[in-house]
């Protein structure tokens, strides 16, 4: 997937257009220069494109101060992954040294950028958008990202260079996504799958230096492993690492169709797997929890057992995902990854019969009704599937809004009790049922 950068220094709107990008309130935004610290990502669509976002923090050269040195290391990040970046200008301010020094960086890029104007809010600012010609990158769009005025040509000129449909989307071959914090195992699994060393394996985390997609065959199927990566160059800026793995692993999750999401058994689930995790079931793809360098760990016939209980108890809204404990070192249990991996591509692209649907869950859904809610007792009357890879499965109901998310928690649990679908996220969507004449509305 394309990726869109915004960079500009602190205190221009960048935040502010990300949101309107993105359609949510997840930047922070504050009339205090230089909030966004880390790095946002979300995605967006125009003109039939459909792209990734990276909100970065303020942008300043030349300082020395740890935390701006940081951000700005992190923005260069950015503009060296981007395939079109937005460069936000402050209208009310004018153009100033530092707009230049970073206009001067954004033309070294040699990338496609959009010069944009923000907060020119009426005619006076409009003109005043003109003074930013000085910086040589090309025409500046006035616009205020606070209120949407004038992004439509804006935008047409973000998105064109972008070049909208996927590959991938053409490719039926299983992709599967090697994903997971920096130096838990994932370069070495990818080597140890396809017998070569592609990828550079050192102890230091982030030695991965571009995502790399391997093919191989497996009983005569082609398999695309897409490796992830850590940092391109050398940086003292611990926070860089994870940005560089946040940001390639974004782009890996939304390729694959399945993400093994390595955990490192010498230090146990930690709150980036848990992330890494979230972000592979938003983008409903197969999951597959790979505890790595198993080989280390001194163990009994429970150990495993017990380690698998903890996973369960702290991911308790993903006890559907597998747990396979592997060595890439000693290439301990690897082909189970595949054969597993496989077996939820499967289930990702399975059609169930609306009969079958109805014929199992309606009774559980009649013998354990939804509750009563403001004073309207609730029906489940109709189930269908209606989409796969992933699958989608509509249930009709008579107040489909009123349905409480508990409940809609048990449905899941029951679904999964009665139809295999190990490792794979499904959705569920609630319609209103078509009411005849003279029914209650």
């Amino acid at each position: 997937m394309n990726l869109v950068a915004i960079v500009g220094r602190p205190n221009v709107g960048k935040s502010t257009l990300f949101n309107r990008l993105v359609g949510s309130r997840e930047a922070i935004v504050e009339g205090e220069p230089g909030v966004t610290r880390d790095r946002l990502y979300g995605y967006s669509e125009w003109n039939g494109k459909r792209f990734m976002v990276v909100d970065t923090g303020g942008f300043i050269p030349g300082t020395e101060d740890t935390m701006e040195k940081a951000v700005r290391e992190q923005a260069m990040i950015a503009i060296d992954e981007a395939d079109s970046i937005i460069f936000v200008c402050d209208g009310r301010d004018g153009v100033t040294p530092f707009d230049e020094d970073i206009a001067k960086i954004l033309r070294t890029s040699k990338k496609p950028v959009t010069l944009m104007v923000n907060k020119c809010d009426n005619a006076i600012q409009l003109t005043a958008a003109y003074e930013f010609y000085t910086l040589g990158l090309g025409d500046p769009f006035p616009v205020s990202s606070l209120n949407g005025f004038n992004t439509g040509d804006f935008l047409d000129q973000v998105v064109e260079p972008l070049t909208g449909n996927n590959d991938d989307e053409d490719d039926n071959r299983l992709k599967i996504a090697v994903v997971g914090r920096p130096n838990a195992g994932k370069s070495s699994l990818t080597n140890a799958l396809t017998g070569k060393d592609r990828s550079i394996v050192t102890d230091i985390p982030g030695t991965t230096r571009d995502a790399i997609d391997s093919v191989l065959k497996y009983y005569g199927q082609e398999i695309i492993l897409i490796d992830t990566a850590g940092l391109r160059k050398k940086s003292q800026v611990k926070e860089n690492i994870e940005m560089y793995s946040v940001l390639r692993t974004s782009r890996a999750i939304e390729r694959c169709d399945v993400g093994i999401v390595m955990i490192d058994a010498t230090r146990g689930l930690e709150d980036q797997d848990k992330k890494i995790i979230n972000q592979v079931a938003d983008q409903r793809k197969g999951i597959i929890l790979a505890v790595n360098k198993w080989d280390l760990i001194e163990k009994d016939t429970k150990t495993a057992d017990i380690f698998t209980k903890q996973i369960r108890e702290e991911l308790r809204t993903f006890d559907y995902l597998p747990v396979v404990y592997i060595s890439a070192q000693t290439k301990q249990r690897i082909a189970k990854v595949l054969d597993i991996a496989i077996k939820i591509q499967e289930k990702r692209s399975i059609r169930i019969k609306t009969s079958e649907l109805n014929k199992v869950l309606l009774p559980f859904f009649e013998k354990t009704p939804p509750p009563a809610v403001r004073g309207q007792d609730l029906r489940i009357n109709y189930i269908t599937q209606v989409g796969t890879e992933p699958p989608v499965f509509a249930f009709f109901c008579n107040f489909p809004q009123l349905l409480p998310d508990s409940y809609k928690r048990f449905m899941e649990r029951i679904f999964r009790e009665n139809f295999e679908l190990e490792g794979v996220p499904i959705s569920f969507i609630f319609r209103r049922k078509n009411v005849a004449w003279g029914e209650e509305k």
